[in-house]
C-alpha cells in the first residue's frame, strides 16, 4: 500500500467476506429477513466492501446520518459530505428489527451481503434534499432518487459476499488496495485524480495536463456506476479515455481506473465526496473544475470549489486543484482560461456536454477545437448506432 497519503479515517476498510467464511455467511442469510438493494445501493455496497468509502463499514446509523446531513461530518468528527443509506418499508423494518440482521439481495435475486442492523430510524426527505442537494425539486435527479426511497432507514455494518453484476472493465479495475500498490510501484508520491462521467474533451485534457506538470502521475478515474438518463454509456466513455491516452499522454505517467460508484448530482457536496473517495484510492491531489458534479442550473459555476473553504486545512487530507472554465482561444490558437487568455467572449469556443449530445444526435461531428478527432469518431459511431 502507498504510504504517501493515509486512507480517510486512518485505515482502509475491507468488508469483503473471506473465502473460508462464505459458506457460513450464506447459510446464515437463509434464515434472515430479505431486503432488495437498488442500483445505487448496490454500488454503495461495493464501494464500502473495497474501502472506497473508508471509514464507513456499512450503511449509516442515525447519529452519522443526521450529522452528515446537517454538518458534513460523521458523528466521530471525520469530514463526510453525503449520506450513504439503505431504506426499507415499515413492514420490512419490523422483521429486521426482530432478527437484528438482514440478508441483502440484488434486484436480480443474488445474495450480495448480510447487514447487522444497528438501528432503524425515520428521516425527513425534504430536509435531506434541501441540505444535501440545495433544492427540494423532484426535477433534480438526486432529489428524485431520494424521494423514491422507502420511509425508514436502517444502519449497520455489512459483510459483502458478492458485488451486483455490472459492466466490467478488467483492464482498469483497480480497487483502493491495488491502486495504492500501483502508485507505490511507480514511485508516485504525488498523484492527481480526475473525476468524470462524460467523454473527455479538449478542456478536460488541458486542465489535466496543467495538473500533471506539478505531480508524479495521473489517475484518470471515470465513474461507471449509475448515471442519469441521457448520459453517454460507460463503455463508450472508456473507449474515449483509452484512445486519448494512447495518442496524447505519456503512458508511464497515467493510470486509467474505474470508480464503481453511482452519481448523486449533488454538486458542491459531491465534490467533497469525490475528493475523499479518491484519497482512499491513494490520490494526493484532486482536480475540481467548473460545475463539478452539477446538473441543470442548481449550483453556481464555482460553488464546488468554494465549499472546500468550509473545511479546515487538515480535515480533508487531500489537496484540491481548482481550475476555471477552459475553452479554445481563437486569438492564441490554443486551449486557455480567462486567467491566461486576453481574448473576448466572441473569440472563445466552448461547447457544453448538452450541446455535444445534441450534435451527436443530429449526426454532426464535434469540431477539433472541442475534442480530438479519435474521440469524435468514437462518439459519432456510438450516436449513429444508438
Amino acid at each position: 500500500m502507498s504510504a504517501s497519503i493515509a486512507p480517510h479515517g486512518g485505515a482502509l476498510i475491507d468488508r469483503t467476506v473471506r473465502q473460508d467464511e462464505r459458506a457460513e455467511v450464506a447459510q446464515l442469510a437463509k434464515g434472515l429477513p430479505r431486503l432488495t438493494v437498488n442500483a445505487r445501493e448496490a454500488s454503495d455496497l461495493e464501494m464500502i466492501a473495497i474501502g472506497g468509502f473508508s471509514p464507513l463499514t456499512g450503511f449509516m446509523s442515525e447519529p452519522d446520518y443526521r450529522s452528515v446531513v446537517d454538518t458534513m461530518h460523521l458523528a466521530d468528527g471525520n469530514a463526510w459530505s453525503l449520506p450513504v443509506t439503505l431504506s426499507l418499508s415499515r413492514d420490512e423494518a419490523k422483521a429486521v428489527e426482530a432478527a437484528g440482521q438482514a440478508a441483502l439481495y440484488s434486484e436480480q435475486g443474488l445474495l450480495v451481503a448480510v447487514l447487522d442492523a444497528a438501528d432503524i430510524f425515520s428521516y425527513d426527505k425534504t430536509h435531506e434534499a434541501q441540505h444535501v442537494y440545495r433544492t427540494t425539486e423532484e426535477a433534480h435527479p438526486g432529489v428524485a432518487a431520494l424521494y423514491r426511497q422507502d420511509e425508514l432507514l436502517v444502519g449497520g455494518s455489512v459483510a459483502v459476499l458478492d458485488y451486483v453484476p455490472r459492466e466490467s472493465f478488467e483492464y482498469a479495475e483497480f480497487p483502493p488496495a491495488v491502486s495504492r500498490k500501483l502508485f507505490a510501484e511507480r514511485g508516485w508520491k504525488r498523484v492527481v485524480g480526475f473525476q468524470t462521467r462524460n467523454p473527455i474533451h479538449r478542456a478536460h485534457e488541458y486542465i489535466i495536463k496543467c495538473a500533471l506538470e506539478i505531480v508524479d502521475g495521473l489517475f484518470l478515474h471515470p465513474l461507471i456506476g449509475e448515471t442519469k438518463q441521457g448520459d453517454i454509456p460507460a463503455d463508450v466513455r472508456m473507449d474515449c479515455y483509452r484512445v486519448l491516452i494512447d495518442g496524447y499522454f505519456p503512458k508511464d505517467r497515467v493510470i486509467l481506473g474505474t470508480l464503481p460508484a453511482a452519481m448523486r448530482y449533488a454538486g458542491p457536496r459531491e465534490a467533497i465526496f469525490h475528493a475523499l473517495v479518491r484519497k482512499n484510492y491513494g490520490v494526493t491531489h484532486f482536480i475540481v473544475g467548473r460545475d463539478h458534479a452539477g446538473v441543470g442550473n442548481y449550483y453556481g459555476t464555482y460553488d464546488a470549489q468554494h465549499i472546500f473553504d468550509e473545511f479546515g486545512p487538515d480535515e480533508l487530507g487531500i489537496t484540491p486543484l481548482f481550475f476555471e472554465h477552459a475553452f479554445y482561444c481563437m486569438r492564441t490558437a490554443g486551449m486557455a482560461t480567462a486567467k491566461t487568455s486576453p481574448s473576448t467572449p466572441e473569440e472563445r469556443l466552448a461547447l457544453s456536454g448538452t450541446r455535444v449530445r445534441d450534435m451527436l444526435a443530429a449526426g454532426e461531428i464535434p469540431p477539433p477545437e472541442f475534442t480530438r478527432k479519435e474521440v469524435a469518431e468514437i462518439l459519432i459511431r456510438w450516436a449513429r448506432s444508438a
